[in-house]
């Protein structure tokens, strides 16, 4: 119990202590309050532990691979500390797994994987991915592999949920001996829906497949265990996530992979820290972990930083995140669930296809981008729009919607309304949302729902297809600019 508490305690101090909880905009009815963060998915904000942890280090930085100076020393010591941090919090045993960090996120560690899986077994042309997969898990592998195959989902009463695992097995039998790998999200950045990654991994193990986790919204949310299952092929051969959505903005993202996969293959970034030994007319790939997988100077602080995060959530539990989170999410839902015109888009039965963090909707008769530009301009809640890097998937959960909307529109203008009808409005919960934030989007989407007809009356569409206010523009004391910021430290 003493334990509970303390896991309690700390969760509460670190919900609090985020950078930006508290910046204050002037919406357009002329008042002024709090942002509400609703768009962690996209990314989060900065927990303030990595933050002044990477102040702190910043004292004692100097390049990596080198102990002959103190700065060095500490920044190899702490750089190292990192790999092992990360691998210790997903379970991923060390002997067996290598961690390496890549730069844009999850989207270079999945191009990275899919490229080695690739040449790792050559023999085998086929990648298979679920149809909720966001483009980082998708082009990737439709890029390098010579097939891909698109798994279906479940359909309860017409609402898609997790990955449909009967038609994972069928092209896993009817293709043996072809298929390289299965890749699917851990939990998918349009409705939250969380996929069973262990059950896929046996799945894909018992025909000899690899399995590859897109943790980009499953790392920051769920315990995850890549190593030490009772049956083995349980075990996760590899996964990506991104530090900028588990609570460190401007840390890179991460690869957690089997040594053994790795280690045959020479890495297609070279330069300098990778090489043993470089000749004329010829060099040595270094064999040791990770140094071969990570050319060039790596982002340390942000690395660190990433390590810090990920440290503090292993130290609150991710099972009790998981649980903090998922009771919001699931009121939050059943909120809109009663505001007539909000349809909720996804299986909402969460015992049929469990919720992690999103939720994505649209109101009756009013398009996305529209909600999203009110919610933002009169409510001071940011939200995202439109089709979140996920087109097919968002696209076939609307198709209905939009068919209904083109027996009405003319032909000429098809287009240009469905380009403006062609999304969903994204909420989306992270460690320092509270219940209070529901109760307020709640209310904002009541009074958007009841004044649709004269919220729509003060916007217009720009050429670029985005909802803009007739009159109301950001103010300038709410305005960053960082060449103002510039100018006045250098006249300071």
């Amino acid at each position: 119990m003493n334990n509970l508490k303390t896991r309690d305690k700390l969760l509460s101090k670190v919900a609090a202590d985020f950078i930006g909880l508290d910046t204050v905009y002037k919406t357009a009815d002329g008042r002024k309050s709090r942002r509400i963060y609703l768009d962690s998915t996209a990314s989060t904000l900065m927990m303030r532990a990595a933050h002044d942890a990477v102040e702190a280090f910043y004292n004692h930085y100097a390049n990596t691979h080198s102990i002959l100076h103190f700065s060095a020393r500490i920044s190899s010591e702490q750089y190292h500390w990192a790999h092992e941090r990360i691998l210790s919090f997903l379970k991923a045993d060390p002997e067996i797994y290598t961690c390496f960090f890549t730069g844009s996120g999850t989207t270079s560690g999945i191009n990275r994987l899919a490229r080695v899986f690739r040449d790792y077994r050559p023999d085998r042309h086929i990648a298979l991915i679920s149809l909720m997969e966001h483009h980082s898990n998708d082009l990737p592998h439709r890029k390098h592999a010579k097939k891909v195959i698109h798994i279906p989902l479940n359909s309860h009463k017409g609402r898609p949920g997790c990955i449909n695992m009967e038609a994972l097995e069928n092209e896993l039998k009817n293709n043996k001996g072809s298929v390289n790998y299965v890749a699917v999200t851990g939990v998918s950045n349009v409705t939250g829906i969380i996929n069973p990654i262990y059950d896929i991994a046996e799945l894909a193990h018992e025909y000899d497949a690899l399995i590859l986790i897109d943790g980009a919204q499953l790392v920051a949310h769920l315990p995850v265990q890549m190593s030490g299952h009772n049956n083995p092929n349980r075990n996760i051969d590899a996964l990506v996530f991104s530090g900028h959505k588990t609570y460190v903005p401007g840390s890179p993202g991460a690869v957690i992979c089997r040594k053994d996969i790795l280690e045959n293959i020479e890495p297609e970034e070279v330069g300098g820290g990778m090489v043993e030994n470089v000749f004329v007319e010829s060099y040595e790939v270094k064999t040791t972990f990770p140094d071969r997988e990570e050319a060039g100077t790596p982002n340390i602080p942000g690395a660190i930083g990433l390590a810090t995060a990920i440290d503090v959530l292993d130290r609150i539990g991710m099972q009790e995140i998981f649980e903090d989170e998922e009771k919001l999410v699931l009121t939050a839902m059943d909120k809109l669930q009663k505001i007539p015109g909000v349809i909720i888009y996804g299986e909402i039965d969460c015992h049929i296809c469990p919720r992690a963090a999103s939720i994505s909707f649209n109101v009756k008769g009013m398009d996305h981008g529209l909600v999203a530009a009110i919610l933002n301009d009169y409510h001071n809640i940011a939200v995202r729009n439109e089709c979140f890097c996920a087109h097919p998937y968002v696209k076939e959960m609307i198709l209905d919607d939009l068919l209904d909307a083109a027996e009405t529109i003319a032909e000429e203008d098809i287009e240009e309304v469905f380009k403006l009808k062609s999304g969903m409005v994204r909420v989306s919960f992270g460690l320092y949302n509270t219940m209070a934030d529901g109760d307020i989007l709640e209310k904002a989407l009541i009074d958007i729902t009841e004044k649709a007809a004269s919220y729509a009356a003060q916007y217009h569409v720009d050429g670029n297809g985005n909802y803009c206010h007739n009159h109301f523009k950001l103010e300038r004391e709410n305005h960053f600019s960082v060449s103002e910021f510039i100018d006045t430290y250098v006249g300071g």
